[in-house]
């Protein structure tokens, strides 16, 4: 059994937390969601809601990880109470790092691959159609997606295989400095543009009517769903890094911190996304294709655009790599605490595993894009997406909800004593009633709702 290692510092700690949560998700997704709904009314409505949702959840998987020194895989032996079962939920723990794994992966590839292509000039001398043509042209051919599916998984695997301190911390702490050092460049470079403050305008001035166009319901329900999937909690994805943490700092504050730090980048990509958009008279709202087509235009036609679309793409795949790498580190954990392996051989033996099963989202695209899962245009990435974030997330912090708040499980008095430890802001109190029966009925009703309205879109 090796000896289990600390973060060296705190700070380490603190961004390869928000380097986990910080993914391609919210920093294409974000943008799209607050331009559709509303602007600013979108982004205050979305903090509320990850202030009382994601916030407490996160704060409990620190704890469970903290309080066991142990990944999802063990944290449960150590803290249930004897003759319970709550460790049987390991095994959907595993499975949620696993299956987020067999879609991110081929996504960072894509990243990297669009890096890749800016800054060699792949895109000199495209007009419109050229550029909306590349991004179809990669999917269709599988040989190209798996070489840069494979380069991501061997970069996260490298930089695990160089240990927590060595590997993980350093190379995240300088991933996420440097993340957020270009995104400051590309925000000063955006908003500079001729015509960008109509984007800045859009983006930040609160607009009721957009409100009112979707109805509150429909906006009230979007927030709640980006600020409960952006944290990628419920699966001990957060848990493994409050296992390697002391216990100097409260939980409450680190959380807090952490979510700063992710709605930062978050808020941050649109101030990058929105300016360019209206500057060269572009659609914000195109969603995934945002990042394919419509921001390689914008490259394209501005002057030195080779070099900022290359910076833009490091920053997309610094985003998305400081996923998979801590997710391997989650993955690379469960068997060195559950089979006692080394982490070289769990490395060696994790890189293959995930390769091979990130080859259907691949080929979900070209040899098996007749297999159309949630209806017609969907791909395996769509069902693989659709199983982590709406079937595992919600589901997996009911179980962190109810075991931190049950006489059955940890139980509050545990639960509270561990997240107070050390300095900081503490867990309130007062909130107990409201982690133990209205925030478990509110993850519920996102659960539900987002079955629903996949399964009504099916039907």
């Amino acid at each position: 059994m090796e000896k289990r290692e600390n973060f060296a510092s705190r700070l380490g700690f603190l961004l390869i937390s928000a380097g986990c949560a910080i993914g391609i998700g919210n920093v294409w997704r974000f943008p799209y969601i607050t331009g559709l709904y509303g602007g600013a009314t979108f982004v205050l409505i979305y903090l509320f809601f990850l202030l009382v949702l994601g916030l407490p959840i996160m704060v409990m998987e620190f704890s469970v990880g903290r309080a066991s020194r142990k990944s999802a895989a063990l944290s449960f032996n150590v803290l249930e109470p004897k003759g319970t079962k709550w460790h049987v939920y390991r095994y959907f723990g595993m499975l949620g790092n696993y299956v987020l794994m067999m879609f991110y992966t081929t996504v960072a590839g894509w990243m990297l691959y669009y890096f890749y292509k800016m800054a060699t000039g792949g895109f000199v001398g495209l007009d419109t159609d050229g550029v909306s043509n590349m991004f179809g042209n990669m999917l269709s051919q599988p040989g190209t997606m798996t070489f840069w599916m494979i380069i991501a998984v061997l970069i996260g695997m490298g930089v695990c295989g160089m240990g927590l301190q060595n590997g993980v911390e350093k190379i995240t702490k300088t991933m996420m400095t440097c993340l957020l050092f270009i995104m400051i460049i590309l925000v000063v470079r955006s908003v500079t543009l001729p015509g960008a403050s109509e984007g800045l305008k859009f983006y930040l001035i609160p607009s009721l009517n957009k409100i009112m166009e979707h109805g509150v319901k429909e906006v009230v329900f979007a927030a709640m769903g980006q600020a409960f999937f952006t944290l990628s909690l419920g699966i001990g994805a957060m848990a493994i890094f409050g296992s390697y943490i002391d216990k100097s700092h409260r939980l409450t504050g680190e959380a807090i911190n952490v979510t700063i730090l992710d709605t930062f980048v978050a808020f941050t990509s649109g101030l990058i996304i929105f300016p360019a958009c209206f500057a060269f008279g572009l659609n914000p709202t195109e969603g995934p294709k945002l990042i394919f087509v419509v921001l390689p235009n914008i490259f394209n036609s501005m002057a030195g655009g080779r070099f900022w679309g290359a910076l833009f793409f490091v920053f997309m795949s610094f985003a998305a790599l400081s996923t998979v790498i801590a997710v391997f580190e989650n993955i690379i954990s469960f068997a060195i605490d559950l089979w006692g392996w080394t982490r070289k051989k769990a490395v060696i033996i994790n890189l293959f595993i995930i390769i091979i099963v990130s080859i259907p989202c691949v080929l979900g695209y070209n040899l098996w894009s007749s297999f159309q899962p949630l209806g017609e245009g969907s791909a395996i990435l769509d069902l693989e997406d659709f199983v982590v974030s709406n079937c595992l997330l919600p589901l997996g912090s009911l179980v962190y909800l109810a075991f931190c708040t049950s006489r059955y499980g940890w139980g509050w008095e545990n639960f509270t004593k561990e997240a107070d430890e050390g300095i900081g802001i503490k867990f309130p109190k007062g909130t107990r009633f409201y982690v133990t029966w209205i925030l478990p009925l509110i993850v519920l009703i996102i659960f539900f709702v987002g079955l629903f309205q996949k399964l009504s879109f099916l039907m």
